[in-house]
């Protein structure tokens, strides 16, 4: 085993144990991140073709803050052109920093050097130093509170 191999058999432990099921699959080149693709409440995960283990997260934060209702809608063309909106994908981002502590994983591996249009230093920055951005909309949403974060109450929205 490899520490890339130990850190993603460790977040798809977290993932499988709150709710997020991950599972083995093979997939094609097109999906948005190398290696994963969302199916409902479900992350598909091409193992060969996965290249940042932290991605996982980011896109099971995708799937937590959902609203329960429309989480079996994630990957069709029912969800909405819109989906996943601004308001979500920060508190994605949030969620998803909230879960590295929680493993006590570096920050780098959600916010590496090939994600975020090149904002990973900043992120980090900004949550390591407790300014969490979206952060009223996360505890509006029923997740965490603002005085424990980023202790959260519970994952799934």
């Amino acid at each position: 085993m490899n520490l890339k191999s130990d850190i993603k058999n460790h977040i798809i432990s977290f993932l499988n144990e709150i709710g997020i099921d991950v599972i083995k699959a093979n997939l094609g080149d097109n999906t948005f991140l190398p290696g994963l693709q969302l199916q409902g409440q479900t992350i598909l995960v091409d193992e060969e073709k996965l290249k940042y283990p932290g991605d996982l997260l980011h896109e099971a934060g995708h799937i937590a803050v959902t609203e329960k209702q429309l989480r079996p809608l994630i990957g069709t063309n029912k969800i909405g052109e819109d989906w996943p909106g601004l308001g979500d994908e920060i508190v994605a981002i949030l969620w998803s920093y909230a879960a590295l502590d929680h493993l006590k994983l570096d920050p780098k591996v959600v916010f590496h050097s090939e994600g975020y249009k090149n904002a990973s230093p900043w992120f980090i920055e900004q949550f390591t130093s407790g300014v969490y951005m979206g952060l009223p909309l996360l505890e509006w949403m029923g997740v965490c509170d603002t005085e424990t974060f980023p202790k959260m109450k519970r994952w799934l929205r």
